[in-house]
């Protein structure tokens, strides 16, 4: 039991750091909030969610997500969709900030992972699609999950693992 607590220990440290050294990095890229980027991803890759939807999907509520939104200035417009309802989308400004994000985001994270070698990043890569399947029962929402993910880089050549664990 004990190596399984240290391994636990050291998964944590090493989560909770990327958190930090990723999200730091993303609001350099785009001044806004940590959900302000990840609304940002979101948009770039699903344009047209309801404010509501958006929220969902970067972890907010409906309301927190309308302010978020509104945080966001000139990187979004809101379109109207009938009735109450109400569509965001990025503008050209906006889709750059959302690629600045995401460039940036990926950039930390390569660093750390010039540390391994070929061998050692190809397990590393198995062990992490094991665990983020092994999430996705916990958390249940692969859009939530992914709200910062790359999805082209994750899908080029291999299948997600989140998106496995989903189909399932």
């Amino acid at each position: 039991m004990h190596e399984t607590d240290r391994v636990a220990n050291l998964l944590g440290a090493t989560a909770l750091v990327v958190t930090d050294v990723m999200l730091s990095s993303t609001v350099r890229a785009a001044p806004v909030s940590p959900s302000g980027a990840a609304a940002l991803v979101v948009l770039r890759t699903s344009p047209g969610l309801s404010v509501t939807e958006l929220g969902r999907r970067v972890g907010l509520t409906q309301s927190a997500a309308a302010r978020m939104v509104d945080s966001l200035g000139d990187l979004v417009e809101r379109v109207p969709t009938g009735g109450r309802s109400v569509s965001v989308r990025l503008t050209g400004a906006g889709a750059e900030a959302a690629d600045a994000v995401l460039s940036s985001r990926g950039e930390p994270l390569a660093d750390l992972l010039a540390a391994l070698d070929e061998h050692q990043l190809e397990t590393l890569g198995e062990l992490l699609g094991l665990l983020l399947g092994r999430l996705y029962e916990r958390v249940g929402d692969s859009d939530l999950m992914c709200r910062l993910c790359d999805r082209a880089t994750c899908t080029t050549g291999a299948s997600c693992p989140v998106g496995e664990a989903a189909r399932r």
